[in-house]
């Protein structure tokens, strides 16, 4: 009887020990402080090189095509006199002032007269961007280019107008934009994005100031690979439509002219590591790890090398399977 009388006692005390805190907790685990940088684990550098292909073209609607023998064409308006003619009206407005005769003579009234071609473009740009949601980026960038304008053919009148090629050809491009982004595809260390660049360019010193200018949008799809948590390399093909309008004061006429482009950019996207790495010279653990309120990230984690922050992947394949030695039988 006794004993059944003590033993819910008995019980009850048992569950009180357990619920009570027989030390502080905090004396022996210091509370992590997260590092200031941390607002930007999100925010990712990319710099980025390749090349471009510009398609040059333009329509010569109310001039007429004057070509001398044995020399280059040049423009002057239909309705005017063919007196004043012009040798540039592609990046500059230059005035043609020989005095060859003409082999051969085309008017917009009978015709369709114009020019195109292609330059070569090569481009270094540099993008910041913000990344939310495992998909989503929005940002900014600027872009530097080098632009080298080809030979222009005429669209009509191939056998009997002549080719040529605008002065002072070649330039610096630099463009300012915006970008949006959505990625649609991920497999493995794969990620594929779909993302628009819209802004403003300038075509450079070898253009005249007097050109007219809109804005410019390339679209393209982003291939990314990942290398480790903090840097990226990729490829990204892309279409880009633009045009500028170059008035030629004397004939009171402009023309507009087309040059879209195909790039294909190569380069690569850095992110500033979250935790700082470790400070101890000697420390050769693979996770991330605190020292005091601290957390530091592994001083063994390479950018350049793909690691799990939690246990390390320095070497995820042991020696005796690489090499010579894979081939073996038994490794040992």
């Amino acid at each position: 009887m006794l004993g059944a009388t003590l033993l819910p006692t008995i019980s009850v005390a048992q569950e009180e020990d357990e619920d009570a805190v027989s030390f502080p907790l905090n004396n022996f685990y210091a509370k992590i402080k997260k590092p200031a940088r941390s607002i930007f684990k999100n925010v990712k550098f990319s710099f980025s090189t390749g090349y471009g292909n510009t398609f040059v073209s333009h329509k010569l609607d109310g001039f007429a095509i004057y070509q001398p023998k044995g020399g280059p064409p040049s423009i002057f308006d239909a309705k005017g006199s063919s007196s004043v003619r012009y040798s540039n009206w592609v990046n500059q407005f230059s005035k043609d002032n020989s005095v060859a005769p003409a082999s051969f003579m085309a008017s917009s009234d009978t015709a369709k007269l114009g020019f195109k071609g292609h330059a070569l473009n090569i481009p270094l740009k540099l993008t910041v961007h913000y990344e939310w949601g495992g998909k989503y980026r929005i940002g900014g960038g600027y872009s530097y280019e080098m632009m080298n304008i080809g030979s222009l053919h005429s669209i009509s009148y191939t056998d009997k107008i002549a080719n040529f090629q605008p002065s002072s050809s070649s330039g610096w491009m630099s463009k300012y934009f915006g970008l949006i982004g959505v990625s649609f595809y991920r497999v493995g260390d794969y990620l594929v994005t779909g993302d628009a660049q819209i802004g403003g360019y300038s075509p450079g010193a070898n253009f005249s100031t007097s050109i007219q200018k809109g804005v410019y949008v390339n679209v393209g799809v982003l291939a990314e690979r990942e290398l480790s948590e903090y840097l990226k390399v990729f490829v990204r093909p892309s279409f880009e439509i633009k045009n500028y309008t170059l008035n030629l004061p004397e004939a009171g006429k402009s023309i507009n002219h087309n040059i879209n482009a195909f790039y294909i950019n190569v380069g690569i996207t850095y992110s500033i590591p979250e935790l700082p790495k470790c400070f101890i010279p000697g420390c050769r653990i693979q996770m991330n790890h605190a020292h005091g309120n601290r957390e530091y990230r592994s001083r063994e984690h390479p950018i350049y090398k793909k690691q799990n922050p939690q246990y390390g992947e320095n070497h995820p394949n042991l020696i005796k399977y690489k090499g010579k030695n894979k081939k073996k039988l038994s490794p040992y």
